[in-house]
């Protein structure tokens, strides 16, 4: 059953492996490392790099669907847009953590930082900030800002990090991004764009040896289906979606 499928008009789940060492840039390792992933994802057959110098590999969007992967100088991400179920995205990441120790020379020690992400994106035409303001609410000590004469609100991207435990090691964030500028607002003319609310539980620092990457994947997937039910699909989700639906 995919819990997350009707929440939003997009969603994405997303791994990324930062580390303290360069990776490997080498044309063999990256495509060794690349092609193994296209043997047990046969869509993925765009290879490509950027200006930047990341090397990205991912599939055509088709019926609304996407999967990728990409190799960074220090980070790899692994990504999974509107999957039919969360698992066919887990399985990508858990696929590309199981390899990079032994394809890309990372080990537990080299971990600086391992994400897991839920991202929701909803399509908006009118002013973002003020939909999100209205929708979520305010501070109290903000509420006299909405009294004031012909004042519209042109920036609110609510943002909280908190520490799952004692050693701030495992964090989780909440952020939302709109994409309203001060320019629409002044026309009010709106293009059709969205806002995306990003919920990512973080473990930093290097792993345990008695501890894998799959094993803190795991971990941090748990913790994050935990908080998506009970701190942001009903309170955030839920209100933004109906917003909109309002207007």
């Amino acid at each position: 059953m995919n819990l997350y499928a009707d929440l939003a008009d997009d969603y994405y789940c997303n791994m990324n492996l930062s580390t303290e060492m360069a990776l490997p840039n080498g044309r063999e390792t990256v495509l060794s490392f690349l092609e193994r992933i296209q043997k047990s994802y046969p869509s993925l057959r765009n290879f490509f790099q950027r200006e930047n110098g990341d090397f990205v590999l991912e599939q055509d969007k088709e019926n609304g669907q996407q999967r990728w992967v990409s190799i960074e100088p220090r980070r790899i991400c692994s990504g999974a847009l509107n999957q039919a179920n969360i698992e066919d995205a887990v399985d990508q990441h858990e696929l590309v953590l199981e390899l990079v120790p032994y394809m890309l020379s990372v080990s537990q020690l080299d971990c600086e930082a391992l994400d897991y992400m839920m991202g929701f994106d909803f399509l908006y035409r009118g002013n973002h900030d003020q939909l999100v303001a209205d929708a979520l609410g305010v501070s109290p000590a903000y509420d006299a800002f909405s009294d004031i004469p012909g004042a519209q609100v042109l920036n609110y991207e609510p943002s909280v990090t908190l520490s799952l435990e004692g050693s701030c090691r495992r964090q989780a964030r909440l952020l939302i991004e709109t994409r309203t500028n001060a320019y629409q607002v002044r026309r009010d003319e709106f293009p059709e764009e969205h806002i995306s609310v990003y919920f990512t539980v973080r473990q930093y620092g290097s792993l345990g040896t008695d501890t894998s990457f799959l094993d803190t994947l795991t971990l941090l997937r748990e913790d994050s289906e935990r908080l998506l039910e009970k701190h942001v699909i009903h309170q955030v989700l839920r209100p933004l979606a109906q917003a909109i639906a309002s207007r």
